[in-house]
């Protein structure tokens, strides 16, 4: 390693004082900066959310649903904030002013091409060591969704769009993704 090189350690401190209208996630010291997401990603992330939501109302259900931006500090120790597109969170003690504190239950990552290596497998790895119970990456370029099932320790599961998804955390809701971009 360069030891001219010199790595910033930045703390939740830094990561709430960005300036107004930057977005970035904080993980083990680095902050990663969020690009701004094309027209499919905020669709998928509209539809899912709505669907997901209106599950939950129709069914008079615990859980919020809470799409980006909203800071979820994942393992509770203040040292790693992300944003994913969409978290489900059951257990609402673990909701705070400044997000969610703790794992949400279900989160899902829609792919950007900026952020391919982030949900595939940083995020993915981090939300397996938080206990987050299911994670979907929803990926428009490949047309698939990977579904991992963390709590049933489970090989991940690759849908093709046009397939039909049971949620893992609830029984009885099933999404085709290719019936949200129609």
């Amino acid at each position: 390693m360069d030891s001219t090189a010199k790595k910033y350690n930045y703390t939740s401190e830094d990561y709430w004082n960005l300036p107004e209208g930057q977005r970035a996630e904080l993980i083990d010291g680095q902050l990663y900066d969020m690009a701004p997401p094309n027209r499919i990603h905020q669709e998928l992330v509209y539809q899912l959310s709505r669907i997901i939501g209106n599950y939950i109302e129709s069914n008079h259900g615990n859980c919020k649903i809470y799409p980006a931006p909203f800071a979820v500090n994942l393992d509770a120790d203040d040292k790693k904030w992300i944003e994913p597109d969409i978290s489900v969170i059951c257990d609402r003690s673990k909701l705070s002013d400044r997000g969610c504190e703790g794992a949400p239950d279900f989160i899902i990552e829609v792919v950007s091409p900026g952020s391919r290596k982030m949900d595939y497998s940083t995020k993915n790895t981090l939300y397996s060591d938080a206990g987050v119970r299911e994670y979907w990456i929803v990926d428009p370029a490949k047309e698939r969704t990977t579904v991992y099932r963390y709590e049933e320790d489970a090989a991940p599961m690759v849908i093709p769009f046009n397939h039909v998804i049971q949620v893992g955390i609830y029984s009885d809701l099933q999404i085709t993704i290719s019936e949200l971009i129609k």
